[in-house]
């Protein structure tokens, strides 16, 4: 099997959500006949244009829906957004979503918390000493086993 080449076509830092925090999103949305809708679904991975979610529930019945986004350590944020693609394995869905309206102030949170989170991979890789730093914006979603607790007890 031949392997396609792939461009990257992100704009924003991407952090992996799921190994460290199982987080449930609702999206709200409606029909093609007008009917209020959500549905639930865990957070896989985020940047601040875009997320990549799981869901057992299906895929959205809609283009643009409006997402709530509960964060540790960044509070909830409201999100536009459309579906940009979906995968289906069996009753499992894999669904990409970009956003379309996210605040700046919320745009620049997810933008700094994947900044970090892949600054932490890359001192891991490195092997540098000190991997934890006290600056760090994820540490409220971070299980790495390098993580240094007592940086963040007062935080």
């Amino acid at each position: 099997m031949k392997k396609k080449n792939f461009s990257e076509k992100r704009k924003h830092p991407r952090m992996p959500v799921i190994s460290n925090l199982i987080e449930p999103v609702n999206l709200h949305y409606k029909t093609e006949d007008g009917k209020e809708t959500s549905l639930v679904a865990i957070l896989a991975d985020l940047s601040a244009s875009g997320m990549r979610m799981i869901s057992f529930l299906g895929a959205p019945l809609a283009d643009r829906f409006s997402i709530s986004l509960q964060l540790p350590g960044a509070g909830k944020m409201e999100v536009g957004a459309k579906l940009a693609w979906v995968k289906q394995r069996e009753n499992v869905y894999t669904i990409g979503i970009e956003f379309i309206k996210v605040a700046e102030k919320d745009a620049k949170i997810i933008s700094e918390m994947a900044d970090d989170f892949n600054d932490c991979d890359t001192r891991i890789l490195l092997k540098l000493p000190d991997v934890c730093v006290p600056e760090c914006k994820c540490n409220k979603i971070c299980n790495k086993i390098q993580k240094d607790e007592s940086l963040f007890e007062d935080k």
